[in-house]
C-alpha cells in the first residue's frame, strides 16, 4: 500500500509514532550532565583554572608541564599535546578528559572508549574567564567558577583604569631569542593574551598589526617599529639568564627603548600559562609601564 492509497487511520498513528520519537529525542537532550568528579587535564592553564575554583580534587590525571599549583606534583602525569598517553588516561577511569582542540586523534580514541571530552582553544585574554566558566558547569562548581571569573575581570579592569591616564607607550614584547644576541627574535603579534594583556597594561604592542600571536623579528624590523620600550619574558623553569643578556640591545643604540633605558626582563611561568594568574602577569607589565601608577 503507498501513500495514496493509506487509510487516514494509518497515516494519523505514523504521524504520532513519529511525533513521540520527536519527543523523546528532545527531552533526553534536556537531561542534565552529570557533573564531572574524575577529571583529567592536560592543559597547563585548565588544570590552574580548575584549583583556582575549588575543583582541584577532581582531577585524577594532569599533563607533563602541568606546574601550578605545587598539589599538581602529587598526580600522575599523562602526556601532553604531542605525546598523550592513552593507556594511561583510559586507565584512570576519568568521566572528563581536558584536551587541546587540536588533538584530533585523541578525540576520536575517547569517543571510541565513550569517554566525555572538552576541548580547549588557546585565544585571548577575554577568553581566560569565559572557560573558567564553562569549566566550572562541567563539573558542577558553577558558582565558585562564575566568582573566579567575575573577580579575573574585576581585577584586570582596576588594572586598564589605573593606566588609563597615562600615555601609552610603544611597546615590543619578546619571548625569544638567541642568548647574547639579537638572532631569531620571536615577539608577540597583534593576536592572543599575550598581546591582550599588553594593551590591558597600558602599552602599545607595536606589531598590533601583525595578525599572528607570534613574530619572527629582524633587527631591521625593530628599528623600523622604534618600540619605546622592550619587556622580554623569561618563563621556562630553571632558567636562569642573566639579567645582563640585555645588553645585547645594545647594538641597536638608535632604539628609543635602548636609548632612554627601557629595556626589561619579567620572569615567570605566569606570562605563559592563560588561566587564573592573567592578572598576576597584567599587573606585573603595567607596573613595567608605568611604574608611577603603582607607588
Amino acid at each position: 500500500m503507498n501513500a495514496k492509497t493509506a487509510k487516514p487511520g494509518k497515516r494519523i498513528f505514523s504521524c504520532l509514532r513519529a511525533f513521540a520519537a520527536v519527543m523523546m529525542l528532545l527531552a533526553m537532550s534536556a537531561v542534565p550532565r552529570a557533573a564531572a568528579s574524575r577529571v583529567i587535564s592536560i592543559i597547563p592553564a585548565t588544570t590552574e583554572m580548575l584549583f583556582a575554583m575549588g575543583a582541584g580534587d577532581r582531577l585524577v590525571g594532569v599533563g607533563t608541564y602541568d606546574r601550578f599549583p605545587p598539589e599538581v606534583d602529587r598526580l600522575p602525569r599523562v602526556g601532553a599535546l604531542l605525546d598523550p598517553n592513552v593507556e594511561r588516561i583510559l586507565a584512570l577511569r576519568p568521566d572528563l578528559v581536558i584536551l587541546y582542540g587540536t588533538q584530533a586523534d585523541l578525540r576520536q580514541q575517547l569517543e571510541r572508549a565513550h569517554v566525555p571530552y572538552y576541548p580547549y582553544v588557546h585565544r585571548g585574554l577575554a577568553d581566560v574567564t569565559q572557560t573558567i566558566r564553562s569549566l566550572a558547569a562541567r563539573v558542577g562548581v558553577e558558582a565558585a567558577g562564575n566568582a573566579l571569573a567575575d573577580r579575573i575581570e574585576r581585577q584586570l579592569a582596576d588594572i586598564r583604569s589605573r593606566t588609563g591616564s597615562s600615555g601609552r607607550p610603544k611597546t615590543l614584547l619578546v619571548f625569544g631569542r638567541e642568548p647574547g644576541t639579537l638572532r631569531n627574535i620571536d615577539a608577540s603579534g597583534g593576536v592572543g593574551f599575550l598581546h591582550d594583556m599588553v594593551e590591558a597594561a597600558g602599552g602599545a604592542n607595536v606589531l598590533a598589526d601583525v595578525k599572528q600571536q607570534s613574530v619572527m623579528l629582524s633587527t631591521e624590523l625593530v628599528l623600523a617599529r622604534a618600540p619605546e620600550v622592550i619587556i622580554e619574558l623569561r618563563y621556562a623553569r630553571g632558567d636562569a639568564t642573566a639579567p645582563s643578556d640585555l645588553r645585547a640591545w645594545d647594538a641597536l643604540p638608535a632604539i628609543p627603548a635602548v636609548k632612554n633605558h627601557k629595556v626589561f626582563m619579567l620572569q615567570g611561568e605566569e606570562f605563559v600559562v592563560p588561566g587564573p594568574r592573567v592578572v598576576v602577569a597584567t599587573e606585573r607589565l603595567a607596573k613595567t609601564l608605568h611604574p608611577e601608577q603603582f607607588k
